[in-house]
């Protein structure tokens, strides 16, 4: 059952998913989530409530899937085994906080929103694309 089709509708379903999850909870809107950091404005806690949900599940699931002893599409689970915090990581991080807050979108709900395109969106999409090819000349 570890077909490479089946691995990849696995995908697609848990991207639908997520995506639907970000449409219901109002995350594809920018103006929430600069709602939500504008702490010292008309501050919107929706992000929080989001995000907290978002971790219980994690919790629940993590346990669960893990109390299986291996995936159901793969022989092993394949989890990160770095670390150590470098420059690399938290210079990525600032920029995706930068790009954040400046925008509203972090790529997730910057892609399920792709049906409303708007020039700021499409903005936003063209420098995440090209940050992306910069990365990784970057790597090289």
């Amino acid at each position: 059952m570890s077909t490479p089709a089946v691995k990849t509708a696995a995908g697609y379903i848990a991207g639908l998913l997520f995506g639907i999850g970000l449409a219901i909870s109002g995350m594809t809107d920018p103006a929430r989530v600069l709602g939500f950091l504008d702490i010292a404005g008309a501050w919107d806690p929706t992000l929080m409530f989001v995000l907290g949900a978002a971790v219980g599940t994690t919790f629940v699931g993590y346990r669960l899937v893990f109390a299986r002893g291996t995936p159901l599409f793969s022989t092993k689970f394949q989890l990160p085994t770095k670390q150590e915090l470098d420059a690399k990581l938290l210079g990525g991080a600032a920029l995706f906080g930068v790009g954040w807050g400046l925008s509203g979108y972090c790529p997730g709900p910057a892609i399920a929103s792709i049906g409303g395109l708007t020039l700021p969106l499409l903005a936003l999409l063209a420098a995440m694309v090209l940050g992306w090819f910069i990365a990784q000349r970057i790597a090289r």
